[in-house]
Formats: structure tokens, C-alpha cells, sequence
């Protein structure tokens, strides 16, 4: 009978590191992630308590809509936006 590996093992002895590699994020994407996280669930939570009134339903609406909007964009894109910061040239 042949052996069937699906993926090749891993030495991850030197603890979070190689695991922050394996997965292709740094400690800072790391957190731009959870702050992503933190701004998209601010976001569903207000709207979640959208108004009866139309016209504040639909300021608060858009606003909660741009505020999601914000993490996505974060989320795919902030290791990418924030690197530059990171990277000081001395």
C-alpha cells in the first residue's frame, strides 16, 4: 500500500514564527487583521440598530455600509497600506 501525504511536514520548533510563516502573516498583519475584525463588527453592530425614522435609517445605514466598506479594504489590503510605515530607512 503507497502513502499518501497531503502536505509536507513542518518543523515548527522555534514557536510563533514559523507558524505566523506557514500561514504568510507577520505579527503586524496579524494585528491589521484584528482591528479589521474589531471595525467589521462595529459595523454590523450599528446596523443592526438602524432607526424607524427613514431619513436617520438610511445616514446611519450608509454609514455603517462605508464603515464595512473600510474593513474589507483593511482586511485584504492593510499589511500592504501600512508596510511603508513599518519600514523605516535610517
Amino acid at each position: 500500500m503507497r502513502s499518501f501525504n497531503l502536505a509536507k511536514p513542518v518543523d515548527m520548533s522555534t514557536g510563533f514564527k514559523d507558524f505566523f510563516d506557514t500561514i504568510g502573516l507577520t505579527g503586524g498583519g496579524l494585528v491589521t487583521k484584528g482591528v479589521a475584525a474589531v471595525i467589521a463588527v462595529i459595523a454590523v453592530r450599528m446596523l443592526l440598530q438602524l432607526s424607524s425614522d427613514p431619513k436617520g435609517a438610511l445616514r446611519k445605514g450608509s454609514m455603517a455600509i462605508g464603515t464595512l466598506f473600510v474593513a474589507v479594504v483593511l482586511a485584504l489590503y492593510g499589511d500592504t497600506l501600512f508596510s511603508t510605515v513599518t519600514e523605516a530607512k535610517g
